[in-house]
């Protein structure tokens, strides 16, 4: 009896031994296998916290942009189906209101016109980018269609970063998800020609084990500023007023104004001459918040800007503010004025003056453009409208010059030559009245996106056959062959 008794309050010292360590400073705990210290152990719970919290606040911000009560519910499956049982599921109170949030978030996408099945049959598929969240695929539709194809990025800074720091690469993955959700929700929120299109989406997997999110887009060209250098400026022109008018929109959008927090010329693309924005899951429409006029300082590498504070306690404009300084110093200040016909730079040069210095509002701005573009379009920007060069051009319909080799100038719509746009017979003749080496110019069928005449300027005089072209000869070459 003494002997059990004996052992009997051996076994309660060492229980109670134990406790007090467990409970002293620095004590550590078992935690998968590894002893961890209190400290180490708030940590972990602290981060689990904080990982809880940007999942949550990343389906809260898909919420806000989404017009749930005009949404077709799709759903291809029960998002939140998995996640009541998932370790972040069983660790945050009020879970149910969160699984509801995110069977909203998911179920509110609309289908677009692929859904799963036709993603199955996307040919061709190739890489062609990744970025810090998303891979990016290219591809062909059955249609023809040529689509891009994006989903989760498992091996970028997003999901990595994101396990360094929380250890839980389910959730990581789950978090970049979320991001490519709410590009979608704002791809089918914000309907803009310069706004690259959605065609659909196909959601499977559960949360549980991290849902497969794939988005298919209209697929462009990547913009490479040193290429638009050396297009004409008319194209140049065309991509800025695309740029403008894809930035009143965005000022105006149903969403508030939207800031592009990546403003960079790889978050473009071109698509048959026209610009559109690609990416939109770094966007934000939050104003800043300020007291006082001194809160409102729109910093850039090079220079900063002053804004007031308005009445209602935000930074007056400063999203549009941001994006139109932006567009200045990616895009006007290398596209716009230079080769510009001569009686429209001055014009160019107001514009760039009053965006560089963020004089004008993107109301303003897109005013001046639109002046430019009638100005050009009709003709009107000609000089020496009274004075006709085509008395001393013979004309010969139904034929063209002879191909081979001839000069070059620039900046031209053939490398390989020279061909430049003209509103009538008149300008081309100018044009070739004022280039030593033009003998004749070609009218064909070939117009531009304004409707402008494309014209070939040669030095040749040998004609051939081709009832699609008109060929305009100066007197004096006909002279110098005879």
């Amino acid at each position: 009896m003494g002997k059990l008794y004996a052992m009997y309050l051996s076994a309660v010292l060492l229980l109670v031994l134990t406790l007090l360590i467990l409970k002293a400073p620095g004590s550590s705990r078992w935690r998968n296998g590894a002893a961890v210290s209190n400290e180490q152990e708030l940590l972990f719970i602290s981060r689990q916290r904080e990982l809880v919290d940007a999942l949550e606040d990343r389906v809260d911000e898909i919420i806000r942009y989404q017009d749930v009560h005009r949404a077709r519910l799709v759903f291809l499956s029960d998002p939140s189906s998995h996640f009541r049982e998932s370790s972040l599921g069983r660790a945050r109170a009020g879970g149910d209101v969160f699984n509801e949030k995110l069977r909203r978030a998911v179920g509110n996408l609309s289908r677009g016109t692929a859904g799963c099945s036709d993603f199955r049959n996307i040919t061709g598929i190739e890489f062609l980018g990744s970025g810090y969240t998303k891979t990016v695929l290219k591809g062909t539709l059955q249609d023809g269609t040529a689509v891009a194809v994006k989903t989760v990025n498992s091996q970028g800074d997003e999901v990595k970063r994101c396990i360094q720091r929380y250890g839980q690469a389910r959730e990581c993955f789950r978090l970049a998800a979320y991001k490519i959700i709410k590009e979608m929700t704002l791809l089918q929120k914000l309907q803009h020609p310069n706004i690259i299109q959605l065609y659909g989406q196909c959601y499977y997997g559960s949360l549980e084990d991290g849902p497969v999110i794939t988005a298919v887009t209209e697929r462009g060209i990547p913009v490479e500023m040193i290429q638009l250098l050396q297009t004409p400026w008319e194209e140049r022109f065309r991509i800025c007023l695309s740029l403008v008018k894809l930035l009143h929109y965005l000022a105006h959008s149903p969403l508030g104004s939207v800031l592009l927090l990546d403003f960079q010329p790889r978050q473009f693309v071109l698509v048959d001459g026209e610009l559109k924005v690609t990416d939109l899951d770094d966007v934000s429409t939050e104003e800043l918040s300020c007291k006082t006029d001194s809160d409102c300082v729109l910093e850039f590498p090079t220079r900063n800007f002053s804004l007031r504070c308005a009445a209602e306690g935000k930074c007056h404009k400063i999203n549009e503010k941001r994006n139109l300084y932006n567009a200045f110093r990616f895009f006007f200040a290398y596209l716009l004025p230079y080769s510009a016909p001569s009686t429209l730079r001055p014009l160019l040069w107001k514009i760039m003056n009053a965006t560089g210095e963020l004089q004008y509002g993107i109301n303003e701005t897109l005013e001046a453009f639109e002046e430019v573009l009638y100005l050009y379009k009709s003709g009107l920007h000609h000089t020496n409208h009274s004075q006709s060069w085509l008395g001393g051009y013979k004309i010969y319909e139904g034929f063209r010059i002879q191909d081979n080799l001839d000069y070059k100038c620039w900046p031209s719509y053939n490398y390989q030559g020279c061909l430049l746009s003209v509103h009538n017979r008149e300008e081309a003749a100018a044009i070739c009245q004022s280039q030593q080496q033009c003998q004749s110019f070609t009218f064909t069928q070939q117009k531009t996106w304004l409707g402008r005449y494309l014209v070939s300027f040669r030095s040749s005089t040998e004609l051939v056959l081709d009832i699609n072209s008109t060929v305009y000869m100066k007197l004096r070459s006909l002279r110098a062959t005879m």
